[in-house]
């Protein structure tokens, strides 16, 4: 299925090398100010060619809402979204005519639907991810408006290289760093690095590691940190539909997502529950809140009014300039190269894919 949601329904359409890549959005509330400017924010932030650390592939991504505004105000009806594809170079593919690319979807949409995109990534393609940003921008700009929610995601590791805050959970000087961080750092703040990542010092290792693995005609994965701030109380449903498992949902949904974990994750399971557990307090206003924030903002998967902070691991982009040897479709061993413009790290344009994904989740 292409889309996602039920109240606020988010349908994307387009290939990477067709005419054009969008959304249709159904349930965006009447009455809310929109136009493309609202929205070309976040896609300019997402799009190729922005540095010498991402796709060399030239797209304006210039986006045109065809329906569901007048005079610049939603009216409750379908929200039509366009982007048009110009910079295609079809005759970069012909190889996945005889060789189905590793770790690629050549293969697995090919055995599915007995058909596959003649060239680029077809549906599998990260510049299916333009609707969701385009869809998640209306949904981020409604919840700021009535809630003031703020989400802002960043480049939290490429390769072994990390922040040190993410260290270890057990050392209370690198966790006050980690929660100073995400309590105050600013898309301003992240976008100040071609790297999204907003400490500069590791910024700088980050963008060397990612030059090397160009220079390699090689690729590394990496992470992507997002926290979501002012969410309120009691979103989310017991059991199947706990709110961690609808985030959990639509990061994995992106492409090259590999893992994802929320509040203390993996680390968490080093702890003791005497250590883990999130007393409360008094919040000075007839409520309560946490001391601590092991649980990442959401218990019993019902958000509890704390920050929502999560990490989504990518891995390396599988398209490389790179020899390889592999299989041809009919079984026969043969040698792939690889030809193209593609990101030797996919996690500093993922990053406002990130936040659009949360944004679609909150807003649900």
């Amino acid at each position: 299925m292409s889309t996602f949601g039920q109240a606020y329904r988010v349908t994307t359409f387009g290939e990477s090398h067709c005419k054009a890549v969008g959304c249709i959005v159904d349930g965006c509330p009447p009455g809310l100010e929109l136009t493309e400017s609202d929205i070309q924010v976040q896609l300019d932030r997402r799009r190729p060619g922005q540095s010498n650390i991402t796709t060399p592939r030239s797209e304006s991504d210039k986006v045109t809402i065809q329906s569901g505004t007048e005079f610049g105000y939603t009216l409750g009806t379908p929200i039509s979204l366009m982007v048009p594809n110009k910079d295609q170079k079809p005759h970069d593919y012909t190889e996945t005519d005889f060789y189905p690319r590793p770790s690629h979807a050549d293969w697995t949409y090919l055995k599915k639907y007995g058909v596959k995109a003649s060239s680029g990534g077809g549906r599998s393609s990260a510049r299916e991810t333009i609707g969701r940003v385009a869809a998640g921008a209306i949904a981020e700009k409604y919840l700021s408006l009535t809630h003031n929610v703020e989400i802002v995601a960043f480049v939290s590791s490429v390769g072994k290289v990390k922040l040190d805050c993410l260290g270890s959970i057990t050392d209370e000087t690198k966790n006050k760093e980690f929660f100073d961080l995400i309590q105050n750092v600013t898309r301003t703040k992240v976008d100040s690095s071609i790297t999204r990542c907003p400490v500069p010092a590791t910024a700088k290792l980050i963008n060397d590691e990612i030059l090397r693995r160009k220079e390699e005609n090689n690729s590394i994965g990496g992470t992507v940190t997002c926290v979501i701030r002012n969410t309120p109380i009691g979103l989310g449903e017991p059991s199947f539909d706990k709110l961690e498992a609808k985030l959990a949902h639509a990061m994995l949904s992106i492409p090259a997502t590999k893992g994802f974990e929320i509040g203390s994750g993996f680390l968490g399971t080093q702890l003791t529950g005497l250590e883990h557990n999130d007393a409360f307090v008094s919040d000075g206003h007839g409520g309560l809140k946490t001391v601590t924030n092991r649980s990442g903002g959401i218990q019993g998967g019902i958000s509890n009014g704390e920050n929502i902070y999560f990490t989504v691991a990518f891995k390396p982009a599988a398209t490389i300039s790179h020899t390889q040897e592999t299989s041809r479709y009919d079984g026969s061993p043969g040698v792939l190269e690889t030809r193209g413009r593609h990101d030797p790290c996919v996690v500093a344009r993922a990053v406002p894919i990130v936040e659009s994904m949360a944004a679609l989740v909150i807003m649900e």
